[in-house]
């Protein structure tokens, strides 16, 4: 597969050839979404939490007699009475599921196969600028047509364009190592500096 590298200001210098491999496969919908929700799961916190009968604040003493009163009860933090603790509540726990490695990378290839075939994909000789200015890279990215876009550079992204780019909306920034499935299928579309390209190629080599 063969697409035009560009520049910051929308001119082609010249072209580059992509992996089939990595670029070209037949996207399967089945992998991204287990991804997905691997990710998503991840993330979650899990600081859930409620109070159970033995967490409660009410005083633990036998509050009637066990017989000649109707129901027999103990004390008032059990669950059936107001103010006593949750019966099965939530907890604190990991989320986390598992996912091999060889299918976390295996979506990621999808995933870039993805924008490829949509034709949402797009190479970039570099990102620098020389001085951090959010309007001058906004307007850059109007002309570009980039009004939400993920932008994906090497190893580290030039601290003025980061700097710029971060306070405008619906663009995310990140170096290669942050690249993820969850984040490419939210942006409409992928821009990959050669950097981030070779970088890539290394990775899947």
């Amino acid at each position: 597969m063969e697409l035009q590298v560009t520049s910051l200001d929308g001119k082609s210098v010249g072209k580059i050839e992509l992996a089939d491999d990595v670029f070209g496969l037949e996207v399967r919908q089945d992998i991204l979404h287990r991804m997905v929700r691997y990710q998503q799961l991840k993330a979650m916190s899990g600081t859930h939490d409620v109070k159970n009968r033995s967490e409660g604040v009410r005083t633990g003493k036998k509050f009637k007699k066990q017989k000649g009163g109707g129901a027999r009860h103990g004390d008032r933090k059990a669950p059936q009475f107001r103010g006593g603790g949750r019966a099965f509540g939530p907890t604190p726990r990991s989320h986390a599921i598992d996912l091999p490695k060889k299918v976390r990378a295996l979506a990621l290839k999808h995933a870039l196969s993805a924008k490829a075939a949509a034709g949402e994909l797009i190479v970039l000789d570099s990102v620098t600028t020389s001085a951090p200015k959010t309007a001058t890279l906004r307007t850059t990215f109007g002309k570009l047509e980039w009004l939400n876009a993920l932008i994906i550079d090497g190893a580290a992204v030039d601290q003025n364009f980061a700097l710029a780019a971060r306070n405008i909306p619906h663009i995310d920034v990140l170096p290669v190592q942050g690249i993820n499935v969850v984040s490419i299928l939210k942006r409409n579309k992928l821009v990959l500096t050669k950097a981030a390209l070779e970088a890539l190629e290394a990775r899947f080599a």
